[in-house]
């Protein structure tokens, strides 16, 4: 097989130790060698001043957790050309697994141009992707202290969540705050609701009747500050991100003009892609990396499965929220596909084919520089009136009927 790397390394990286296997390639001889590094700031300078002295010119490594990220951060310095391998891509012959092996096969196979690198984006950009991505850990932590103080009213037979809607809401929190304090009359924590709740008064007295006792006033207290805590987090964060936006802002805005895509949903989708589109050669490419089309299943020329492929999780579930705002836009493209799609296949397949259409149109918004421009919802049928007319012809000759059709006189 025809080396194309003849100076290149293979990196097995752990969180103490980093193995090196440096390939050597003079005509049809390679030579290795293999050291071991520990993972302090000057053990890696030390590999690659080492890595510089031999005239390596490739370097792959495995995306393990986050140790690669700062052996990449340090070798990024140097004249080497950095390869992101993913792990699933790169496996070895079972039974032969060791450090050493691990680090020689990604030297062999980066030799001979085996290896497709993975996306890595610019200092930028993962620094907004990792705000926006802790952001989303924050809120799906404060959700889970919401189930839990749900939880503590339904042991205590209080039933808030059945009578409002937002527990920890205006009208929720005064009510709770007040079973803190030791209030236990329905009446009197009723009279604490928003007169624009829905519900009837007595109706959220009876909800209001339980047994409060003091664990239960000590956990909601617990899980109140716990909420307060994270919503201040986000906050925090939220300044940040706008505080470090000023290369995505002119991104932000364009992708804003998507039906169903916020201002946040936006900037996770810039931090997610980037803004430079000339990594991904087609829209098709990128909608491939995020994992919104079915995988190739094929045996024996039959599909086995149509499931989605693995891909970008937190830009796939933003995109997704994205596409269920977009679908309620009335009169769009978007709303017209998933309704299309949904009567045949189902809502949720219908749903990941709009995120897939939100990505797409963002990946040429990018690349253009232009805003959305919406196709309507009758872009289908006029794209394919041919098809519906023979379908709905064959429709009617199920039920019995022949048709024979008459253009209409066009408008003068």
């Amino acid at each position: 097989m025809q080396v194309l790397h003849p100076r290149c390394c293979g990196l097995d990286i752990h969180k103490d130790t980093v193995v090196a296997c440096l390939r050597l390639a003079s005509g049809r001889e390679a030579v290795t060698e293999v050291r071991t590094f520990d993972t302090m700031t000057t053990s890696l300078i030390a590999l690659s001043e080492w890595l510089a002295d031999n005239g390596c010119t490739h370097v792959v490594m495995e995306a393990t957790g986050v140790y690669w990220k700062p052996v990449w951060s340090i070798l990024s310095d140097g004249e080497f050309e950095l390869v992101l391998a993913n792990a699933a891509h790169v496996k070895n012959v079972p039974g032969r697994k060791t450090d050493v092996n691990d680090a020689t096969w990604l030297a062999e196979l980066v030799a001979h141009g085996l290896i497709r690198a993975s996306f890595v984006p610019d200092i930028e950009t993962q620094e907004l992707r990792t705000l926006l991505r802790t952001r989303k850990q924050l809120v799906r932590e404060k959700a889970g202290h919401v189930q839990r103080l749900q939880k503590t009213l339904e042991e205590a037979n209080i039933k808030l969540d059945s009578a409002i809607s937002d527990v920890i809401g205006k009208s929720g929190r005064a009510m709770i705050a007040a079973m803190i304090a030791g209030e236990t009359n329905p009446v009197k924590l009723a009279a604490l609701a928003d007169p624009r709740i829905r519900n009837s008064p007595e109706k959220l007295r009876q909800a209001l009747h339980g047994r409060v006792r003091g664990h239960h006033r000590f956990l909601l207290r617990l899980h109140l500050q716990q909420i307060d805590a994270l919503d201040a987090a986000v906050v925090e964060i939220d300044r940040e991100v706008d505080a470090n936006l000023a290369s995505f802002r002119t991104a932000v805005e364009l992708l804003t003009s998507i039906p169903g895509v916020s201002a946040l949903g936006a900037q996770v989708i810039a931090s997610e892609i980037g803004v430079e589109m000339s990594r991904f050669p087609t829209a098709g490419h990128l909608v491939s990396w995020a994992g919104l089309c079915p995988k190739n299943d094929e045996s024996a020329g039959k599909r086995r499965s149509t499931r989605l492929r693995n891909g970008a999780p937190w830009l796939k579930t933003t995109l997704v929220q994205c596409a269920w705002a977009g679908s309620r836009k009335k009169g769009s493209y978007l709303q017209a596909q998933f309704y299309r799609l949904r009567a045949r296949r189902g809502a949720k397949k219908a749903i990941c084919a709009v995120a897939a259409s939100i990505l797409a149109a963002a990946y040429h918004m990018l690349k253009d520089g232009v805003p959305y421009h919406d196709l309507g919802a009758d872009h289908l049928d006029r794209r394919s009136k041919d098809k519906q007319t023979q379908r709905l012809l064959k429709r009617l000759a199920d039920l019995g009927y022949a048709a024979n059709l008459t253009p209409l006189p066009t408008a003068a």
